[in-house]
């Protein structure tokens, strides 16, 4: 059976373009079984002529169609219905708690499910509100506009250009690196697993700061390596436990947050950054200075790569924190000779970074305004945050460190309660909160937890004071 043209509604006076109004009323018809399964669609000439719209607009609505699967193409016979429309349930998403890994990632996985949480003081990025995409369309546009083909394969070692704007940008944290030292990576995490792929092997063990980014821990377990819990307060990691662990575990890298340190949001002293070095190089230990906060550093703390160089460091850096989380850019930093066999683990694994992504960065970059922009997410940061922190402490939190930058504070919760309880119950509540033993091995890490300060609107407080009465002993 063929469908009837008259079925087609169309109205040429809506401001919907033609072919979205074909393919949306197609999409219910089927939806709703108003046409059935195995059903021939008219062809593109006499519905064309019908409607009154060009053979390319039903043409094109037929491959959009054809694309989602509602109907398929027979060579010689014509598009019919789909047969599978009606009959299979289509599963967007995997059950998560299949994967052996699932514990790792289940905060991640919290901080993307954008639909559930309407409150999300435990995000570990910035609202989407506040970076604001305005700049990002106009370079989007720019790029469009541009001859040069979107089509080719990027340099191995990333944008040329935008390497040496980001060299400029070291210069000014003391950190001297000419542009060959630099290599992009599609993420700052992409850029983590490239170093833990060149320098790392399975039962090697690895230190990282606690509290510290539970994703350093999730990935060293991935490569088969052992994290060492390496206790840390404001001011960098604590010496005699650096030494002990060096002894006892002879690690082969530390990762860390060098400054606004993730969740403590404290940054490493110099007489400790200076002892730190030197205990490290006595072991030959290597050390990835993660620094991906850089740009909310208020205070020009100092780096640990401006101190000692390349010789065993790797400085990891993003753009993705004050940018965007979709166009995602990371760079590393190192000698030249780990910087070639980077590139090469980087080719091999996943080709180059995207050129048209590292193209928009150059140019938010380097248009003007990236430097006003980054000034107001500051000034907004520290409207927000003594209030912030205020107000939880007039809920009965300690907060363990007040951060002079960025965006996270590490609290300690009243006596009672439960991160992890209290985070459960807020789930169901569409709240996402960060329990402190994503972060933290210690023994009392559950009565910790990581705020987002920019997540914490009005609307927080009451709701967050009744879950804390649900689950309070």
């Amino acid at each position: 059976m063929t469908i009837s043209t008259a079925d087609w509604a169309f109205d040429k006076a809506s401001s919907e373009p033609f072919v979205e109004q074909l393919v949306r009323h197609a999409t219910q018809a089927v939806a709703e079984g108003r046409w059935k399964p195995g059903e021939r669609l008219p062809s593109i000439r006499l519905l064309a002529e019908r409607l009154g719209v060009s053979r390319f607009t039903v043409a094109d609505a037929y491959e959009r169609l054809a694309a989602a699967g509602l109907v398929v193409s027979r060579q010689g016979s014509g598009v019919y219905v789909a047969r599978s429309t009606q009959t299979r349930r289509l599963a967007l998403e995997v059950d998560a708690s299949a994967s052996a890994m699932a514990q790792e990632v289940i905060l991640l996985r919290r901080v993307m499910d954008t639909e559930r949480f309407s409150l999300k003081p435990g995000s570990g990025c910035l609202p989407a509100d506040w970076l604001g995409d305005g700049d990002i369309r106009s370079a989007l546009r720019e790029l469009a506009r541009q001859p040069a083909p979107l089509t080719e394969y990027g340099s191995a070692q990333g944008h040329p250009a935008l390497r040496r704007q980001l060299g400029l940008r070291l210069e000014r944290l003391d950190i001297p690196a000419d542009p060959a030292q630099i290599l992009m990576t599609s993420s700052a995490s992409h850029g983590l697993d490239l170093v833990m792929r060149a320098l790392v092997r399975p039962g090697d063990r690895v230190l990282v700061d606690d509290p510290g980014f539970y994703n350093f821990q999730a990935l060293i377990r991935l490569h088969g390596a052992v994290p060492v819990a390496l206790p840390r307060d404001e001011e960098g990691p604590e010496l005699a436990a650096l030494r002990l662990a060096l002894e006892q575990h002879r690690p082969v890298l530390y990762l860390t947050n060098s400054v606004l340190s993730n969740p403590l949001g404290a940054s490493v002293s110099r007489s400790r950054a200076h002892r730190v070095l030197s205990l490290l190089a006595e072991r030959r230990c290597w050390l990835l200075e993660d620094d991906i906060y850089a740009d909310f550093d208020v205070q020009h703390s100092l780096r640990y790569a401006s101190l000692a160089g390349f010789d065993r460091l790797v400085y990891l850096g993003s753009l993705s924190k004050t940018l965007s989380a979709d166009l995602r850019v990371g760079f590393l930093v190192a000698s030249p000779a780990l910087i070639a066999e980077l590139t090469d683990i980087k080719l091999i694994t996943g080709m180059s970074t995207p050129p048209s992504t590292e193209t928009i960065m150059y140019r938010l970059l380097t248009g003007g305004r990236y430097r006003r922009h980054v000034e107001q997410l500051r000034r907004r940061l520290d409207e927000v945050r003594e209030p912030t922190l205020a107000r939880f402490e007039s809920l009965g939190f300690e907060v363990m460190h007040r951060p002079a930058g960025g965006f996270f504070g590490w609290l300690r919760l009243p006596s009672g309660l439960s991160a992890s309880r209290l985070s459960l119950r807020a789930a169901e509540e569409g709240m996402l909160l960060a329990p402190g033993r994503y972060f933290s091995h210690q023994p009392d890490a559950d009565g910790y937890m990581r705020i987002n300060m920019s997540h914490c609107p009005d609307a927080l407080w009451p709701r967050l004071e009744q879950l804390m009465a649900e689950v309070s002993d």
